[in-house]
């Protein structure tokens, strides 16, 4: 197969291009990673309203009357970043597009990301414009307890027609970036002032939680008390039905945030473990799996012990991981995934881990893999397409299908 040129294929989509609608195609890989069995040589992905209705070698794949062909020389599933505040910091960072931290309190878990989305923002289209199709997103890591994260594919409509899940998790910071003295954070007066009174605010709220649940199951209507948004989402998390993501890089941290899961039976998301390394059993041991910190992300404070080499010692030790690109106070406030995959890859991951780590991997901690992080038959029409092997730095990203609509460099 011949892989026609970057700026031609450019030229061919946008010209093509009509409107922003699910369209029959089909893509032409010399490689197709599916991510859930071996890559596809020479490979074929057709796609009608927006879902994935086959794939196979050329040779045996029918591609039918009318459909667009698109080619190019390798071909992911589309990539998802498991946590990120794009949507809510915006491209410009100026007040107006600065929606990922509410500082009036540090416990805040009624605060919504759906809310505060701009899925037109131009950093959304910024990340889609690398592959990225899926991002699990919200308020940042700079408070006790900041918000909750949505799940949002990047067509860059609105939020309500883009979201997946819109109450994924709800965000908590154990550490620095969630005491009195973070930079950015709530006022002094509303936040914890050390790691001790970060671990005992978390746990009274999660008690104030446990005590309004029996209170609303009184007989008698008049001693129930009213509805309260904040307990009611801690709820979810008692119940399971909306994890944690927990925020921890110290080692400390990590163990406090294992600690609270098992004394109220929680499931977590441990995300950032900078100091992974050094409790790799315990982590192990708990079962939760992890978002590492960006491979990229700057050493200092709280990340002082964080490495390149994190992803793939978690990883090696059979830690369930994703990627993600994450949140720090200077713009544009968001990171690519595929550039931090593409480190870790070169630094103990590997490729193909590294690639799952941001594709399938991803998807199965987010809860999503029924509906994207691998090429199958039935599932969204989410894919990358690039000139070459997509970790390294000189290949180029052709074009993003989202939903089977298909998006060149951002533009559609």
């Amino acid at each position: 197969m011949k892989t026609i040129t970057r700026f031609s294929l450019l030229v061919t989509w946008l010209i093509a291009l009509g409107g922003a609608h699910a369209e029959n195609i089909a893509v032409m890989g010399a490689t197709i990673y599916t991510m859930a069995g071996a890559p596809l040589k020479d490979g074929v992905v057709l796609m009608r309203d927006g879902k994935i209705t086959a794939l196979g070698p050329k040779v045996s794949v029918k591609i039918p009357e009318g459909y667009r062909i698109l080619q190019a020389a390798v071909v992911t599933p589309g990539l998802i970043d498991a946590h990120a505040t794009v949507g809510l910091s915006g491209l410009l960072n100026q007040a107006q597009d600065q929606d990922m931290l509410e500082k009036s309190s540090a416990v805040q878990p009624e605060l919504r990301a759906l809310d505060a989305y701009n899925a037109k923002d131009p950093l959304v289209s910024w990340v889609r414009s690398y592959g990225v199709t899926t991002v699990n997103t919200g308020h940042a890591p700079a408070a006790l307890i900041s918000g909750q994260t949505m799940i949002v594919k990047t067509f860059g409509r609105t939020a309500d027609e883009d979201v997946i899940n819109p109450a994924a998790m709800t965000a908590v910071t154990l550490g620095r970036n969630g005491l009195t003295n973070a930079e950015g954070g709530p006022a002094a007066s509303k936040s914890p002032g050390n790691r001790s009174k970060a671990v005992a605010m978390l746990r009274a709220e999660l008690i104030k939680a446990q005590e309004y649940a029996k209170k609303r199951e009184a007989k008698d209507e008049s001693k129930r008390p009213g509805r309260d948004l904040k307990t009611e989402t801690l709820l979810r998390a008692l119940a399971g039905v909306q994890p944690l993501l927990i925020t921890a890089n110290r080692q400390q941290d990590i163990i406090s945030a294992l600690r609270l899961a098992q004394e109220f039976n929680l499931k977590i998301i441990l995300d950032g473990c900078a100091d992974a390394p050094m409790v790799l059993a315990q982590i192990k041991a708990s079962g939760f799996p992890v978002i590492v910190h960006p491979t990229m992300q700057r050493s200092y404070e709280d990340m002082e012990n964080l490495s390149v080499e994190t992803a793939g010692k978690l990883h090696a030790a059979g830690i369930p991981i994703a990627l993600q690109s994450s949140y720090e106070a200077y713009v544009p406030k968001t990171r690519v995934v595929l550039f931090e995959a593409a480190v870790a890859a070169a630094h103990g991951l590997g490729f193909e881990p590294a690639l799952a780590s941001i594709t399938s991997g991803a998807a199965s901690l987010l809860g999503i893999a029924d509906r994207t992080g691998s090429l199958v038959v039935g599932k969204d029409a989410d894919l990358a397409l690039y000139d070459g092997d997509p970790f390294e730095y000189t290949s180029h990203c052709l074009g993003t299908i989202v939903g089977g609509i298909v998006f060149a460099d951002g533009a559609h």
